[in-house]
């Protein structure tokens, strides 16, 4: 074995040999399925801690000959295949992780000869009739040539260049030509796998890897499940470590991938592995997924001179979700022509969802919009961070029922929060939802909810853990009288959804008058 070329299975191994392991292994069957064939090049984006590193060992242990891990393998879903057996450790595999050689290297020019001089040297110290050259496309030729063996190739943090050399074009250019060189046309590659934060970049009309298929957070195909975890995979480690799915769900949950097949679309609601491990393991809930980073990274897009760039991200803090298009994103991070590049961007960094039937993102759970409240509390944007803090205290006036203290906190979120175009009831759902912010802290957050006659405008549903706390209906109501809202609730029985909630069911009637511009609100509790 060597350091690139058949590196062992002891990478597998430790995640096999971890207190949280989840069966991924049907991402070997997909594979299997286009080794050899045109469809051998995969190139699979997902953000930091999303299991692409663990997924590159497990496919380094399947593959390579040097190493028998039969019986690494023998209880997981992959050996249940037809094809398992098949190109079970029957191939050389070169794995490597670009970003040694990046951080070894003082340019491209010199990345690219410490990697061809890394592999070279394994490979002669393999096949030392054969590797004999100093050229490494030359090197696999010969050996493929004489020996008949194929390699399969993965490249882990393969966009790394892309993200530390982020203006230099012609470092960039180097880079995606040196692997085309590498890879493309080659008789030597049973497989050619890729992973990273971004997507292929761009050149012009075209890419310099066209070869490749992307599977990314925005087009994740077939292969979504494979990367994060599945709610099955979520709820059935909340059973084991005797943790609240619910809460968990709030915490981590949103990660909406959608494959779209002709048999239908099939939307797989992902979680962070790191966050949902590390909370299983400290039997506590907080912030995990981006400890290896600060919000410092987050800020620098949000802040951008974008037009209508902060009104979407006031608008998303307050759980809406925002209509963008994803196609002019150059799939690099300095190349933006708009807001939506800028969002684009995010849903590949893990800030920001994408739902593909809709065209829309959203921010997917608490954890990472408390990223937005860090990053927001540094910036010049005062009066969203005033609102964000001041609905603890809203909130504790709402269970109150001090309709008059919830009125003055709402008409203070309205001043503050001016860049909102105040003109319908759409807005004013958008305000009294960021608002209320800090009611995510307790509740499941519902718009728009199916009940009795119609929809409640907003519900506030405790989670279990938080049954303590009233459930909420709110209706609002826009240029008319408050008197009306909760009438309305009642009327159309919208509270036949929270029937469960009766005697810890409060009513909320909220209403912006034009002329005054103010709020009024009325609450009610319910002992039906």
């Amino acid at each position: 074995m060597g350091s690139y070329l058949n590196p062992g299975n002891k990478g597998f191994r430790e995640s096999l040999n971890s207190a949280i392991y989840v069966d991924k292994t049907g991402l070997i069957e997909k594979l299997n399925a286009v080794l050899n064939t045109r469809q051998k090049f995969i190139c699979v984006s997902r953000p930091r801690r999303f299991g692409k590193s663990m997924a590159a060992d497990m496919l380094s242990a399947y593959y390579e000959c040097a190493e028998s891990s039969a019986e690494l393998f023998k209880n997981l879903a992959v050996s249940r295949t037809e094809l398992f057996t098949k190109h079970l450790n029957q191939y050389d595999v070169i794995k490597i992780n670009m970003q040694e050689f990046l951080i070894a290297a003082a340019g491209v020019d010199e990345m690219i000869r410490l990697l061809e001089a890394r592999i070279i040297g394994d490979l002669r110290r393999t096949y030392p009739d054969y590797a004999d050259g100093s050229h490494l496309i030359f090197a696999m030729q010969d050996i493929y040539a004489y020996t008949g063996r194929s390699f399969v190739i993965l490249i882990d943090e393969w966009d790394c260049l892309f993200r530390e050399y982020q203006q230099d074009k012609e470092a960039q250019k180097k880079y995606l030509d040196f692997l085309r060189a590498w890879l493309k046309d080659k008789d030597y590659v049973a497989l050619a796998y890729m992973t990273g934060i971004l997507p292929i970049k761009k050149y012009g009309s075209h890419s310099a890897l066209n070869m490749f298929t992307e599977y990314s957070m925005t087009e994740p195909g077939e292969l979504a499940e494979y990367f994060g975890f599945t709610e099955e995979e979520v709820e059935a480690l909340c059973t084991e470590y005797e943790m609240s799915f619910e809460e968990t769900r709030a915490w981590y949950d949103g990660y909406r991938l959608v494959n779209h097949t002709k048999k239908g679309d099939v939307c797989h609601f992902m979680y962070s592995p790191k966050s949902v491990v590390e909370a299983m393991l400290r039997h506590k809930f907080g912030v995990y997924w981006n400890q290896t980073e600060t919000y410092e990274a987050l800020r620098v897009y949000i802040q951008m001179d974008m037009d209508g760039l902060k009104n979407a991200v006031v608008r998303m803090l307050a759980r809406e979700e925002i209509r963008i298009n994803t196609g002019t994103f150059e799939n690099d991070m300095t190349t933006f022509a708009s807001k939506d590049d800028v969002l684009t961007l995010l849903v590949h960094l893990g800030y920001l969802t994408y739902n593909s039937r809709q065209e829309t993102v959203a921010i997917p759970n608490k954890e990472v919009s408390q990223e937005y409240v860090n990053a927001i509390s540094t910036m010049n944007w005062q009066e969203v961070i005033h609102s964000v803090e001041a609905s603890r205290k809203l909130l504790e006036s709402l269970w109150e029922m001090d309709g008059q203290a919830v009125a003055e906190g709402i008409d203070r979120a309205h001043g503050e929060i001016s860049i909102l175009q105040y003109h319908d009831e759409n807005a004013l759902s958008c305000t009294v939802n960021l608002a209320f912010y800090f009611a995510r802290e307790y509740y499941t957050v519902i718009r728009e909810l199916p009940s009795g006659k119609g929809f409640a405008d907003i519900c506030f549903i405790p989670r279990k853990i938080h049954l303590d706390k009233p459930a909420v209906v709110i209706e609002l109501k826009w240029d008319q009288n408050v008197s009306g809202a909760i009438a309305q609730i009642k009327d159309r029985n919208y509270v036949e959804a929270l029937k469960d909630y009766k005697g810890n069911l409060l009513l909320a009637g909220i209403s912006y008058d034009k002329k005054s511009k103010l709020h009024t609100c009325e609450i009610e509790r319910v002992y039906l």
